[in-house]
């Protein structure tokens, strides 16, 4: 899947995050990466009902808009449909 660009605004503030999607993802890696200006700066991992979750957050981004952008992706794949090995688990 091709990277995609979200956009997020809080407090005056305007976030433009690339999203990158692994589909070969596995539990010892995070599902979904972000990148603002070319540079890694958090990732996400869906649980086993598909919510997104912070997986890393090296960029040290506002957790708040973190979750935006959780919201965000997850609308991306609006039948919540990320491919998740964790479903199986259960």
């Amino acid at each position: 899947m091709e990277n995609y660009v979200i956009t997020i605004s809080k407090d005056k503030g305007v976030h433009h995050f690339e999203v990158g999607e692994y589909a070969h993802h596995d539990e010892a890696k995070c599902k979904f990466r972000v990148f603002e200006n070319g540079v890694y700066v958090a990732s996400f991992e869906p649980d086993a009902h598909d919510f997104l979750h912070i997986c890393q957050n090296p960029g040290a981004i506002d957790e708040e808009i973190l979750h935006l952008l959780a919201d965000q992706i997850e609308k991306h794949h609006p039948h919540g449909k990320f491919d998740n090995p964790q479903k199986h688990i259960l």
